[in-house]
């Protein structure tokens, strides 16, 4: 790594994040279902954080593009998301938690598309090693769901609160310490943001990565339940959603000779079929021990390649002063808008119809990203 990336800064808030995302994703359902909510209540509290995602990067990539001060919004948005993250000590009803969550999301899901900005400003058009800071996130996340995983085994599954609470510290102390990277001015400049973000290609670049992560909704939603429900420990469901981050990572480190052999197209439409061939293992082979394991290390082509292939197409579309509200728009669409479809569709699916179905219906949101996918999208010189 060049010197002036400041590499381990990078890499220590992301390890935080996404500590803190093995510990939410794969138990707070659990945390929930503690609290005697029905499916339906888990699904609204679960969809929470993708329906701030879908309005909340909008303003802070605004101010951020704005300012020029991304991590100045980073370092402000840690702050006041740790503090409104408090209030799930002091209240467990169903309203409470809501409107809590609700708060704390507008200021956290501010956090990861102005550092995916700043982390690819400072890369400075090496996309490609860009996987080598992002693995410490999946370290994290792997840590995290692991080290949990066998905690929960022995402590009531309150003790997830704690852990949660030191994993936003986390993010608020290395928030503190990434310098801002420097925005190079980029010839798109000139044009409007809508026109970037109305282009055919653009459109189905989001809508195909919208769909993966509705794919995904029920996986990220219920997998632990539906794990728990069929006989698994805790301890091995951590190791199975660590098994897809250690996948994942191994990815990452690949990357940049993956993009040098394919192209992101091919990269992107991979990952899609994967995404089908995953869910359809979860739902209907549950019971059958390697074929759970298969489908975990799927996760590698899933959300590893995906990720990072998109990240790479995203940032061709915004460049210069459009860094910042791309990665919103990115996380705002895809993450925001496809995360509610996710999980609100999958617990109303999962009490409709069993989570067999809810898993095939799964499947069929990542054959249709990458049928559109195929259809329309494609990378102009630039």
């Amino acid at each position: 790594m060049p010197e002036k990336i400041p590499y381990w800064r990078l890499s220590g808030f992301y390890f935080s994040y996404f500590a803190f995302l093995g510990a939410f994703t794969p138990y707070w359902s659990l945390y929930l279902k503690s609290l005697d909510f029905s499916a339906f209540q888990i699904g609204i509290l679960m969809s929470i954080l993708h329906v701030m995602r879908l309005f909340a990067p909008h303003f802070w990539g605004w101010r951020a593009d704005r300012t020029g001060k991304r991590i100045g919004i980073v370092r402000t948005t840690a702050l006041f998301g740790l503090l409104a993250y408090l209030g799930v000590f002091f209240g467990k009803d169903f309203l409470w938690l809501f409107a809590v969550m609700m708060l704390m999301n507008f200021f956290w899901s501010s956090n990861l598309p102005l550092v995916e900005a700043t982390t690819l400003g400072h890369l400075d058009g090496k996309v490609g090693k860009y996987g080598t800071i992002r693995s410490w996130g999946s370290a994290g996340f792997i840590f995290s769901v692991i080290t949990l995983g066998y905690l929960l085994d022995r402590m009531p599954v309150a003790a997830l609160l704690w852990a949660i609470l030191g994993f936003m510290i986390g993010i608020l102390f290395f928030s503190r310490k990434i310098p801002e990277a420097k925005n190079t001015p980029h010839e798109t400049d000139s044009v409007s943001v809508w026109n970037i973000l109305g282009k055919s290609e653009v459109i189905a670049l989001f809508a195909s990565c919208l769909l993966m992560t509705a794919a995904h909704g029920p996986y990220y939603t219920f997998y632990s339940i539906y794990l728990v429900a069929h006989g698994y420990p805790k301890s091995s469901v951590g190791w199975l959603w660590g098994l897809g981050v250690i996948c994942e990572i191994g990815v990452f480190f690949l990357m940049p000779k993956i993009m040098a052999r394919f192209s992101l197209k091919a990269i992107l439409a991979f990952s899609l079929g994967c995404a089908a061939l995953r869910f359809s293992l979860i739902g209907w082979a549950v019971d059958v021990p390697i074929l759970v394991i298969l489908a975990q290390t799927l996760h590698a082509a899933t959300f590893g390649a995906h990720h990072a292939a998109a990240m790479a197409a995203t940032h061709h579309f915004f460049r210069g002063r459009y860094q910042a509200r791309g990665q919103s728009f990115y996380t705002s669409l895809v993450y925001g808008a496809g995360g509610i479809l996710g999980a609100l569709g999958g617990g109303y699916a999962w009490g409709a119809f069993g989570p067999q179905i809810t898993f095939s219906l799964g499947s069929i949101a990542a054959l249709a990203g990458l049928l559109w996918l195929l259809l329309k999208f494609r990378l102009s010189p630039g």
